[in-house]
Order: structure tokens, then C-alpha cells, then sequence
């Protein structure tokens, strides 16, 4: 199945954070904005998240345990920030000697400088790249995984086409991304995530915007429905969505044929 690539114009999903109007727009004041928070990050993501941030990492990390202990495999962590999922990727590697490095991809240098001082006693290599146009051999990839970065692209349709592109046959995508849960739960998830995230995000890392941009950026991404359909229109196989923490975020998988 090919990919189905719409004329740029006609696009339906993306990041656009407040005042953006364009996919330039939109992609320059993501990266700004993470070259913002970068030195708080980390401590924000933990506090945040409660710690469960780890768990989803190391969950998803497992999901695709097969391919990575695989030696010769090459794996891509999109949007890496600072690494902590690409670290969860490597837990699953062999330690043969001669085993294929692990790919970390962020468009954000001041993320990526800190992904890359952890990187630096591993068999790992940072990569500062776009995500919609990877300096990336067609068919070269065996597994992209992007944990919480995929939502802040300014375009998914075209990003999904670059990793169809990227994958070899049988290839496998792993996106952990926020979902914007019903009932009981939505209410509880909106009142933290619209009122006290946003407040709190704000006074530790300095800048407020980016953290009103994170739940407006949540409530913009495609439910698990729709970004199926984002997929498999793509030209991806088996799509599948797992819940994780009562469907606050989850696991997007699915196979290049």
C-alpha cells in the first residue's frame, strides 16, 4: 500500500501553537519554546507526571523488545528532547560489541545538548534534524519510536509519510503521545492539566506559554480513532492503540509492509 500524501494546503492535523497560522510558524515556535525550557525539562517531567513519565518509558521501550535485542537493527528515537526514552530503548540492546547504534533526533539544540551528555558513554548518536525531512536513506530504519514528541509537529500527515519513508519493509512505528480521556477521568485529567499543570509549569520553568501550549496542544491531537486513520492512510499496517494510566496517554504501534 503507498502512502497517501496530501498537497500541503490541504493538511488537516498539526501543532500550532498560539499565534501560528502557518507550518513555519507553528515548527519555529515549538523549537523556541523548547530551547526555552530545556534546563528544567527533566525536573518538570518528573514532578509533573508524578514519576509515571518513567513507567510509559519503559513500557513502551518493551513493546518492541523482538526488534531491539535484534544486534544489527537500527533504531530512531524521534523528537528525543533529552533522552530519557532513548535510554529506555537502549535497555533492550545487546551488548555484543558490534551492535548497530541507536538514532536520537531533536530539532531543539539546547534539548539535544543535554539528551547528548547522557548519550555520551552509550552507543548512541544525537542527530539535530527535522522531523519531516530526516537526513535519513529511504528503507534504512528498522524501528522509530517518539515519546511525547510526535503532537508537536507541525504537520502529522507529512510526518508520518517521512518515517513510511525512512522504514524498511516490516518496520515498526512506536508513538507515545497524551490523550484527552471521557467521563470521570477527562474531568479529573482536564482540571490538573488546564488549571494546576499549567500554573505550576509555568512558575518552575520561567515561561508560562509553554506550559498553556501543553494541554492546548493535547486537546489538538487526533484521538486514538482518528490517528488510526492518520496512520494506516499513511500506508502503515496492524495500527493499533494500548491505553496507558486510565487512557491519559498511550501507545500508537504499527508496521510498514
Amino acid at each position: 500500500m503507498s502512502p497517501k500524501i496530501l498537497p500541503k494546503h490541504q493538511h488537516t492535523t498539526g501543532a500550532r501553537p498560539t499565534g501560528t497560522t502557518t507550518d513555519q510558524d507553528a515548527a519555529a515556535n515549538v523549537q523556541q519554546m523548547f530551547d526555552t525550557i530545556a534546563p528544567k525539562y527533566d525536573l518538570l517531567n518528573h514532578v509533573l507526571s508524578v514519576g509515571i513519565d518513567r513507567w510509559w518509558w519503559s513500557r513502551a521501550a518493551r513493546t518492541f523488545r523482538s526488534i531491539l535485542q535484534r544486534p544489527e537493527a537500527i533504531a530512531l528515537d524521534l523528537c528525543c528532547g533529552t533522552g530519557d526514552m532513548t535510554l529506555a530503548l537502549l535497555k533492550h540492546r545487546p551488548k555484543t560489541g558490534n551492535e548497530a547504534p541507536i538514532l536520537a533526533v531533536d530539532f531543539s539544540h539546547q534539548m539535544l545538548s543535554r539528551g547528548a551528555e547522557k548519550f555520551a558513554p552509550h552507543n548512541i548518536i544525537p542527530i539535530e534534524a527535522d522531523a519531516l525531512h530526516l537526513p535519513l536513506a529511504d528503507n534504512s530504519i528498522d524501528l522509530v519510536t517518539s515519546a511525547f514528541g510526535f503532537r508537536n509537529l507541525s504537520n502529522y500527515e507529512a510526518g508520518l509519510a517521512e518515517l513510511h519513508r525512512i522504514l524498511r519493509p516490516g518496520g515498526q512505528i512506536g508513538i507515545l503521545d497524551f490523550n484527552q480521556p471521557t467521563g470521570l477521568t477527562g474531568a479529573l485529567y482536564n482540571l490538573y492539566f488546564k488549571q494546576i499543570l499549567p500554573r505550576f509549569g509555568g512558575l518552575i520553568s520561567g515561561d508560562p506559554a509553554a506550559y498553556t501550549y501543553l494541554p492546548d496542544s493535547v486537546a489538538r491531537f487526533p484521538r486514538p480513532p482518528r490517528m488510526i486513520e492518520l496512520i494506516t492512510q499513511a500506508g502503515f499496517t496492524n495500527a493499533t492503540w494500548t491505553s496507558y494510566t486510565f487512557g491519559t496517554a498511550g501507545l500508537y504501534r504499527a508496521t510498514k509492509p
